[in-house]
């Protein structure tokens, strides 16, 4: 009997995540988001997870700068 070998780097499964500032960024799928961020639903691979932000996060402004403009 083998064992399966262990889940690397690809394997990992994360989320994509929100702030408060609006401010992406990805999690590990498997953890308790941290405080002050919310899931916005998706998840993926880390490169997936990072292409769906480069395609959601078009204006790095933080929101309470561009709500003071």
């Amino acid at each position: 009997m083998s064992a399966s070998p262990a889940p690397g780097p690809a394997d990992d499964r994360y989320v994509v995540v929100v702030n408060h500032e609006d401010q992406y960024s990805v999690w590990f799928a498997d953890r308790a988001l941290p405080a002050g961020w919310t899931a916005t639903g998706a998840q993926g691979t880390r490169q997936e997870c990072l292409d769906h932000i480069e395609q959601v996060w078009t204006d790095l402004t933080p929101r309470s700068v561009r709500a003071s403009r």
